[in-house]
């Protein structure tokens, strides 16, 4: 039984491998710490990692482990950008494009969002659900649409829906169920996710002729600054089952709500 185990873990781990190669670019946002640090991390210890990782972060100069992993991995891009002043999404298109050129980007991993404190209904505050909603929803929408055209490039003359060609990941969480919500409360972020999910399904309706895979991924709860110390998975668990399932996904997951390990979550 052990050795049948580690021969089927051994060919996923094959398949994975192979699909690596052609997947040339990946650009993740929100990569200071955290989930988005760790699968910067995760894919440039790959045996075969992506051609070209761009990272995001607000402020390089805060970003010492992100700047550390980029001086010793030649195929990381640190790229400064404050996500919501969308005016300065052409410098960040424009910076991948020079590295990518025609090849296009494959994978845009809309990471970066907030979590702020508010949450019964009766000490909610509007500037806290306006500006979640602003990180965690317009933020990757937005960027979604600037990178629209590298995306196109990547998915241009390939057959099926896969990493290999283009593919938008959002990363949600499962507290942007409205069929999970049995607890309340949480008013900005839920309503940020949840809002994220519908975007997620309207994309992945309007990017299917482009043959560009949309999905949405709830990491699990995870030992992050935003996750707090009490969460149950660490971020090197997530970021792995996260890179397996995402590297794993085709064209019957195109606008599916996931977990981390691939299972389907309920809207």
């Amino acid at each position: 039984m052990f050795k049948l185990f580690t021969s089927q873990r051994y060919a996923a781990q094959q398949r994975i491998v192979a699909r690596l190669i052609k997947m040339r670019s990946i650009l993740i946002t929100g990569c200071n710490r955290g989930l988005g640090l760790g699968l910067v991390q995760h894919l440039t210890q790959l045996p075969n990692p992506p051609e070209k990782i761009f990272a995001t972060c607000r402020d390089i100069n805060k970003a010492q482990k992100l700047k550390e992993i980029a001086e010793k991995s030649s195929n990381v891009c640190i790229i400064k950008a404050d996500l919501t002043n969308f005016k300065d999404y052409d410098r960040i298109v424009n910076e991948v494009s020079a590295q990518v050129g025609d090849a296009g980007l494959n994978v845009l991993f809309n990471n970066a969002a907030i979590l702020l404190p508010s949450s019964k209904l009766d000490s909610v505050k509007a500037e806290d659900l306006t500006e979640n909603y602003l990180v965690n929803t317009v933020v990757p929408i937005m960027l979604t649409k600037a990178f629209l055209p590298l995306l196109r490039k990547a998915a241009a003359g390939k057959q099926g829906m896969s990493v290999d060609r283009a593919a938008v990941i959002n990363m949600t969480s499962l507290m942007g169920s409205i069929a999970d919500n049995g607890s309340g409360g949480s008013y900005p972020y839920r309503c940020s996710k949840a809002a994220l999910n519908a975007a997620t399904k309207s994309m992945s309706v309007d990017l299917k002729e482009d043959g560009i895979l949309v999905a949405c991924m709830h990491p699990g709860w995870v030992k992050t600054d935003m996750g707090g110390s009490n969460a149950p998975m660490d971020i090197d668990s997530s970021v792995h089952n996260m890179v397996q399932t995402v590297m794993g996904l085709s064209e019957k997951d195109n606008g599916a709500f996931l977990r981390h390990d691939g299972t389907i979550l309920p809207w």
